[in-house]
Protein backbone atom coordinates (compact mmCIF):
# COMPACT_ATOMS: atom_id res chain seq x y z
CA UNK A 1 0.00 0.00 0.00
CA UNK A 2 1.19 3.70 -0.99
CA UNK A 3 1.45 6.24 1.23
CA UNK A 4 1.85 9.99 1.06
CA UNK A 5 5.22 11.96 0.49
CA UNK A 6 4.74 13.47 3.77
CA UNK A 7 4.15 9.97 5.80
CA UNK A 8 7.28 8.28 3.91
CA UNK A 9 9.15 11.88 5.54
CA UNK A 10 7.81 11.51 8.70
CA UNK A 11 8.79 8.14 8.54
CA UNK A 12 12.38 9.27 7.63
CA UNK A 13 12.65 11.46 9.88
CA UNK A 14 12.34 9.51 12.69
CA UNK A 15 15.05 7.06 11.33
CA UNK A 16 18.10 7.04 13.69
CA UNK A 17 21.34 5.96 11.24
CA UNK A 18 22.37 5.71 8.00
CA UNK A 19 21.95 1.84 8.20
CA UNK A 20 18.42 2.01 8.60
CA UNK A 21 18.10 4.48 5.92
CA UNK A 22 20.16 1.94 4.04
CA UNK A 23 17.34 -0.63 4.91
CA UNK A 24 14.73 1.72 3.99
CA UNK A 25 15.36 2.19 0.33
CA UNK A 26 14.48 -1.86 0.01
CA UNK A 27 11.22 -1.83 1.09
CA UNK A 28 9.26 0.16 -1.04
CA UNK A 29 9.84 2.85 -4.01
CA UNK A 30 7.96 5.77 -2.09
CA UNK A 31 10.65 4.37 0.96
CA UNK A 32 13.36 4.35 -1.45
CA UNK A 33 12.63 7.53 -3.16
CA UNK A 34 12.73 9.59 0.30
CA UNK A 35 15.24 7.48 2.16
CA UNK A 36 17.86 7.94 -0.83
CA UNK A 37 16.87 12.20 -0.56
CA UNK A 38 18.21 11.51 3.39
CA UNK A 39 21.22 9.43 2.52
CA UNK A 40 22.49 11.50 0.09
CA UNK A 41 21.46 14.88 0.56
CA UNK A 42 24.74 15.75 2.70
CA UNK A 43 27.82 13.69 2.04
CA UNK A 44 30.66 13.64 4.10
CA UNK A 45 33.99 11.44 3.35
CA UNK A 46 36.37 11.96 6.17
CA UNK A 47 39.13 10.19 4.06
CA UNK A 48 40.97 9.93 0.86
CA UNK A 49 39.81 6.18 -0.20
CA UNK A 50 36.23 7.55 1.52
CA UNK A 51 36.59 10.42 -0.84
CA UNK A 52 37.26 8.56 -3.76
CA UNK A 53 34.66 5.78 -3.36
CA UNK A 54 31.66 8.37 -2.63
CA UNK A 55 32.74 10.33 -5.73
CA UNK A 56 32.88 7.10 -8.16
CA UNK A 57 29.34 6.22 -6.96
CA UNK A 58 27.99 9.64 -7.52
CA UNK A 59 29.84 10.15 -11.25
CA UNK A 60 28.40 6.70 -12.13
CA UNK A 61 25.29 7.34 -10.62
CA UNK A 62 23.60 11.06 -11.69
CA UNK A 63 20.24 10.20 -9.76
CA UNK A 64 22.29 10.06 -6.82
CA UNK A 65 24.46 13.36 -7.70
CA UNK A 66 21.50 14.65 -8.27
CA UNK A 67 19.98 15.32 -4.52
CA UNK A 68 23.41 16.17 -3.39
CA UNK A 69 22.99 19.87 -1.73
CA UNK A 70 25.81 19.52 0.95
CA UNK A 71 29.50 17.48 0.97
CA UNK A 72 32.52 17.52 2.82
CA UNK A 73 35.79 15.90 1.07
CA UNK A 74 38.68 14.80 2.94
CA UNK A 75 41.97 14.28 1.78
CA UNK A 76 44.48 13.72 4.66
CA UNK A 77 47.67 12.03 5.76
CA UNK A 78 47.25 8.34 6.61
CA UNK A 79 48.32 7.11 10.35
CA UNK A 80 48.89 3.56 11.01
CA UNK A 81 47.27 1.85 13.54
CA UNK A 82 50.77 0.82 15.77
CA UNK A 83 52.33 4.62 14.80
CA UNK A 84 50.68 7.39 15.47
CA UNK A 85 52.89 9.30 12.96
CA UNK A 86 51.06 9.93 9.75
CA UNK A 87 52.13 8.44 6.57
CA UNK A 88 51.64 10.90 2.96
CA UNK A 89 48.33 9.14 1.29
CA UNK A 90 48.76 7.63 -2.01
CA UNK A 91 45.96 8.88 -4.49
CA UNK A 92 44.98 6.24 -7.35
CA UNK A 93 45.85 8.12 -10.93
CA UNK A 94 42.61 8.77 -11.77
CA UNK A 95 41.52 10.40 -8.43
CA UNK A 96 41.14 14.07 -9.20
CA UNK A 97 39.28 13.46 -11.83
CA UNK A 98 36.57 11.12 -10.52
CA UNK A 99 36.09 14.34 -8.21
CA UNK A 100 36.04 16.64 -10.81
CA UNK A 101 33.46 13.85 -12.84
CA UNK A 102 31.48 13.76 -9.74
CA UNK A 103 31.16 17.64 -8.92
CA UNK A 104 30.41 17.73 -12.26
CA UNK A 105 27.35 15.58 -11.43
CA UNK A 106 26.64 17.79 -8.61
CA UNK A 107 23.83 20.09 -10.13
CA UNK A 108 22.14 21.02 -6.98
CA UNK A 109 25.56 21.73 -4.90
CA UNK A 110 25.21 24.52 -2.53
CA UNK A 111 27.75 23.77 0.61
CA UNK A 112 31.15 22.24 -0.47
CA UNK A 113 34.31 21.33 1.67
CA UNK A 114 37.17 20.87 0.12
CA UNK A 115 39.78 19.91 3.15
CA UNK A 116 43.74 18.94 2.30
CA UNK A 117 45.79 17.64 4.55
CA UNK A 118 48.83 16.02 3.04
CA UNK A 119 51.84 16.79 1.34
CA UNK A 120 50.90 16.35 -2.15
CA UNK A 121 50.02 18.51 -4.75
CA UNK A 122 47.35 21.02 -4.40
CA UNK A 123 46.97 22.63 -7.52
CA UNK A 124 43.75 20.98 -8.39
CA UNK A 125 41.25 23.72 -8.63
CA UNK A 126 40.71 22.58 -12.18
CA UNK A 127 38.26 19.88 -10.87
CA UNK A 128 35.71 22.82 -10.31
CA UNK A 129 36.02 24.35 -14.21
CA UNK A 130 32.89 23.81 -15.73
CA UNK A 131 30.37 22.69 -12.76
CA UNK A 132 27.01 23.74 -13.24
CA UNK A 133 26.51 24.26 -9.29
CA UNK A 134 25.88 27.53 -7.63
CA UNK A 135 27.18 27.47 -3.72
CA UNK A 136 26.74 29.62 -0.82
CA UNK A 137 29.27 28.02 0.91
CA UNK A 138 33.08 27.25 -0.05
CA UNK A 139 35.80 25.71 2.02
CA UNK A 140 39.00 25.71 -0.18
CA UNK A 141 42.35 24.42 0.79
CA UNK A 142 43.08 23.95 -2.73
CA UNK A 143 46.11 26.32 -4.54
CA UNK A 144 45.09 29.87 -5.29
CA UNK A 145 45.51 30.03 -9.00
CA UNK A 146 43.45 30.72 -12.25
CA UNK A 147 41.72 28.22 -12.04
CA UNK A 148 40.16 29.05 -8.88
CA UNK A 149 39.88 31.90 -9.58
CA UNK A 150 37.72 31.25 -12.85
CA UNK A 151 35.36 29.77 -10.58
CA UNK A 152 34.81 32.03 -8.13
CA UNK A 153 34.14 34.53 -10.80
CA UNK A 154 31.03 32.05 -11.59
CA UNK A 155 30.05 31.94 -7.80
CA UNK A 156 27.34 35.12 -7.24
CA UNK A 157 26.25 33.08 -4.36
CA UNK A 158 28.71 32.78 -2.14
CA UNK A 159 28.09 34.28 1.43
CA UNK A 160 30.85 32.13 3.40
CA UNK A 161 34.32 31.44 1.45
CA UNK A 162 37.42 30.04 3.53
CA UNK A 163 40.47 29.63 1.35
CA UNK A 164 43.70 28.40 2.47
CA UNK A 165 45.68 29.96 -0.02
CA UNK A 166 46.38 33.00 -1.86
CA UNK A 167 49.03 33.87 -4.19
CA UNK A 168 50.29 37.60 -5.49
CA UNK A 169 52.56 38.92 -7.90
CA UNK A 170 55.00 40.35 -5.11
CA UNK A 171 55.81 36.46 -4.07
CA UNK A 172 56.10 35.18 -7.61
CA UNK A 173 59.33 34.90 -8.59
CA UNK A 174 59.23 35.45 -12.63
CA UNK A 175 55.87 35.00 -12.58
CA UNK A 176 53.69 37.61 -14.39
CA UNK A 177 50.62 39.51 -13.11
CA UNK A 178 48.70 37.99 -15.82
CA UNK A 179 49.18 34.11 -14.39
CA UNK A 180 47.83 35.80 -11.27
CA UNK A 181 44.69 37.57 -12.66
CA UNK A 182 42.71 39.11 -9.32
CA UNK A 183 39.06 38.34 -9.50
CA UNK A 184 36.56 40.00 -11.46
CA UNK A 185 35.58 43.88 -9.93
CA UNK A 186 31.93 42.34 -9.95
CA UNK A 187 32.39 38.82 -8.48
CA UNK A 188 31.05 37.29 -5.22
CA UNK A 189 28.74 40.12 -4.83
CA UNK A 190 27.33 38.20 -2.06
CA UNK A 191 30.40 37.51 0.31
CA UNK A 192 29.48 38.38 3.99
CA UNK A 193 31.50 36.08 5.96
CA UNK A 194 35.44 35.51 4.81
CA UNK A 195 37.77 33.32 6.42
CA UNK A 196 41.65 33.91 4.98
CA UNK A 197 45.39 32.58 6.41
CA UNK A 198 46.71 35.15 4.48
CA UNK A 199 45.58 38.83 4.81
CA UNK A 200 46.75 39.94 1.33
CA UNK A 201 43.79 38.12 0.32
CA UNK A 202 41.35 40.38 2.88
CA UNK A 203 43.19 43.39 1.01
CA UNK A 204 41.80 41.76 -2.05
CA UNK A 205 38.37 40.32 -0.92
CA UNK A 206 36.85 42.85 1.12
CA UNK A 207 36.72 45.88 -0.70
CA UNK A 208 33.48 46.68 -2.77
CA UNK A 209 31.58 43.39 -1.23
CA UNK A 210 28.94 43.39 1.83
CA UNK A 211 31.62 41.21 4.06
CA UNK A 212 30.39 41.88 7.78
CA UNK A 213 32.60 38.85 9.30
CA UNK A 214 36.58 38.52 8.47
CA UNK A 215 38.93 36.21 10.42
CA UNK A 216 42.57 36.66 8.96
CA UNK A 217 46.25 36.55 10.46
CA UNK A 218 49.10 39.07 10.28
CA UNK A 219 51.78 37.35 7.49
CA UNK A 220 54.62 39.61 8.48
CA UNK A 221 56.78 39.11 11.86
CA UNK A 222 58.88 42.30 11.79
CA UNK A 223 57.24 45.18 13.78
CA UNK A 224 57.66 47.68 10.74
CA UNK A 225 55.73 45.25 8.08
CA UNK A 226 53.03 44.63 10.77
CA UNK A 227 52.29 48.16 11.10
CA UNK A 228 52.43 48.26 7.32
CA UNK A 229 49.63 45.51 6.98
CA UNK A 230 47.94 46.66 9.65
CA UNK A 231 47.25 50.46 8.04
CA UNK A 232 46.71 48.57 4.86
CA UNK A 233 44.22 46.08 6.32
CA UNK A 234 41.82 49.25 7.64
CA UNK A 235 42.23 51.41 4.31
CA UNK A 236 40.49 48.14 2.37
CA UNK A 237 38.07 47.11 5.71
CA UNK A 238 36.60 51.06 5.08
CA UNK A 239 35.48 49.88 1.29
CA UNK A 240 33.22 46.94 2.83
CA UNK A 241 29.51 47.89 1.63
CA UNK A 242 28.41 46.48 5.03
CA UNK A 243 28.94 47.11 9.23
CA UNK A 244 31.52 44.48 10.51
CA UNK A 245 30.01 41.83 13.02
CA UNK A 246 32.65 40.28 13.92
CA UNK A 247 36.65 40.94 13.57
CA UNK A 248 38.89 38.05 14.20
CA UNK A 249 43.04 38.62 13.33
CA UNK A 250 45.33 36.56 14.90
CA UNK A 251 49.26 36.91 14.76
CA UNK A 252 52.26 35.21 15.16
CA UNK A 253 53.46 36.69 17.97
CA UNK A 254 51.45 38.71 19.95
CA UNK A 255 52.69 42.25 21.87
CA UNK A 256 50.48 44.68 24.29
CA UNK A 257 51.72 47.79 22.08
CA UNK A 258 50.90 46.65 19.17
CA UNK A 259 47.22 45.08 20.77
CA UNK A 260 46.51 49.15 21.33
CA UNK A 261 47.40 49.89 17.64
CA UNK A 262 45.31 47.19 16.38
CA UNK A 263 42.24 48.43 18.88
CA UNK A 264 42.67 52.13 17.60
CA UNK A 265 42.51 51.13 14.40
CA UNK A 266 39.27 49.29 15.08
CA UNK A 267 38.14 52.38 16.98
CA UNK A 268 38.93 54.62 13.74
CA UNK A 269 36.68 52.76 11.63
CA UNK A 270 34.04 54.43 13.43
CA UNK A 271 30.96 54.16 10.85
CA UNK A 272 32.21 50.58 10.07
CA UNK A 273 32.05 49.17 13.46
CA UNK A 274 29.11 50.57 15.25
CA UNK A 275 27.79 47.04 14.96
CA UNK A 276 30.76 44.82 15.99
CA UNK A 277 29.43 42.03 18.03
CA UNK A 278 32.88 40.01 18.19
CA UNK A 279 37.00 41.20 17.93
CA UNK A 280 40.09 39.24 18.53
CA UNK A 281 42.45 38.83 19.45
CA UNK A 282 43.92 41.06 21.51
CA UNK A 283 47.15 40.82 24.53
CA UNK A 284 45.19 42.11 27.80
CA UNK A 285 47.78 44.36 29.30
CA UNK A 286 49.67 43.53 32.64
CA UNK A 287 50.24 46.98 33.42
CA UNK A 288 47.65 49.34 35.06
CA UNK A 289 48.36 52.43 32.58
CA UNK A 290 48.31 50.52 29.64
CA UNK A 291 44.91 48.36 30.33
CA UNK A 292 43.04 51.51 31.31
CA UNK A 293 44.60 53.18 27.65
CA UNK A 294 42.97 49.37 26.32
CA UNK A 295 39.59 49.87 28.50
CA UNK A 296 39.50 54.08 27.54
CA UNK A 297 38.96 52.36 23.92
CA UNK A 298 37.17 49.10 24.11
CA UNK A 299 34.42 51.04 25.87
CA UNK A 300 34.19 52.80 22.20
CA UNK A 301 32.60 48.99 20.96
CA UNK A 302 29.49 49.81 22.03
CA UNK A 303 27.50 46.30 20.54
CA UNK A 304 30.51 44.37 21.24
CA UNK A 305 28.88 41.04 22.94
CA UNK A 306 32.39 38.68 23.21
CA UNK A 307 36.37 39.83 22.91
CA UNK A 308 38.89 37.14 22.96
CA UNK A 309 41.85 38.48 25.07
CA UNK A 310 46.28 36.97 25.46
CA UNK A 311 47.28 36.65 29.07
CA UNK A 312 50.07 34.24 28.20
CA UNK A 313 52.14 36.71 29.45
CA UNK A 314 50.58 37.05 33.21
CA UNK A 315 52.72 35.72 35.34
CA UNK A 316 51.54 33.87 37.85
CA UNK A 317 48.58 33.11 34.85
CA UNK A 318 44.90 33.90 36.31
CA UNK A 319 44.02 31.03 37.86
CA UNK A 320 40.77 29.20 36.40
CA UNK A 321 38.22 29.83 37.11
CA UNK A 322 38.45 32.78 39.81
CA UNK A 323 41.06 34.57 38.25
CA UNK A 324 39.41 34.93 34.98
CA UNK A 325 35.97 35.58 36.49
CA UNK A 326 37.62 38.51 37.78
CA UNK A 327 38.90 39.59 34.39
CA UNK A 328 35.67 39.18 32.77
CA UNK A 329 34.12 41.04 35.83
CA UNK A 330 36.70 43.84 35.17
CA UNK A 331 36.01 44.26 30.99
CA UNK A 332 32.25 44.29 32.00
CA UNK A 333 33.17 47.27 34.35
CA UNK A 334 34.26 49.35 30.67
CA UNK A 335 32.30 47.83 28.18
CA UNK A 336 29.21 46.13 30.27
CA UNK A 337 27.46 44.85 26.86
CA UNK A 338 30.04 41.73 26.82
CA UNK A 339 28.19 38.73 27.34
CA UNK A 340 31.09 36.45 26.86
CA UNK A 341 35.16 36.87 27.31
CA UNK A 342 37.96 34.14 25.64
CA UNK A 343 40.89 34.18 27.10
CA UNK A 344 43.71 32.49 25.61
CA UNK A 345 46.83 31.49 27.51
CA UNK A 346 49.15 29.91 25.98
CA UNK A 347 46.68 28.96 22.76
CA UNK A 348 44.28 27.09 25.57
CA UNK A 349 41.27 29.00 25.15
CA UNK A 350 38.85 29.31 28.06
CA UNK A 351 35.48 30.78 28.11
CA UNK A 352 33.61 33.21 30.56
CA UNK A 353 29.46 33.52 30.27
CA UNK A 354 28.10 36.31 31.61
CA UNK A 355 24.14 35.52 32.46
CA UNK A 356 22.45 37.75 34.76
CA UNK A 357 26.10 39.13 36.22
CA UNK A 358 26.73 35.54 36.87
CA UNK A 359 30.36 34.46 35.38
CA UNK A 360 30.57 31.01 34.52
CA UNK A 361 32.81 28.57 32.38
CA UNK A 362 31.50 28.17 29.17
CA UNK A 363 31.74 24.49 27.88
CA UNK A 364 28.86 24.48 25.38
CA UNK A 365 30.50 27.02 22.91
CA UNK A 366 31.83 26.01 19.91
CA UNK A 367 34.68 28.64 20.46
CA UNK A 368 36.30 28.16 16.92
CA UNK A 369 32.78 29.16 15.40
CA UNK A 370 31.77 32.13 18.35
CA UNK A 371 33.05 34.70 15.64
CA UNK A 372 30.52 33.22 12.63
CA UNK A 373 27.41 32.71 15.29
CA UNK A 374 27.06 35.77 17.24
Amino acid sequence: MAFSVETYRLVVKHVGSRADLCVLCRVSKGFQQVAEQALYNTIFAPSAWDTFRMCSLLWKTPRLAAMVEAMSLFVSEETDEDDSSPREVCLPNDFWSTVSNALHQTTRLRFLNLHLDHTGDTAQAWILGGTAFRLRSFHCDLQWDPHLVSFLNTQPDIEDLYIADYSFPDDTVGGSTSELSPLDPGSLPSLQTLECTFVEAAFALVPSRPVSRLKTCFSKTRMPEKKEELSLLFSRLTGTTHSLHSLDIADSSYSDLFSLELLASVVKLRHQIHDLRYLGTLVLPVDGNMRLKFYGLLRMLRSLGCVEVDVSEWDPPPPIPVGLRALASELRLYRPSLERVIFVSDFERTVIAVDQGTYALDYDSNVENIWREI
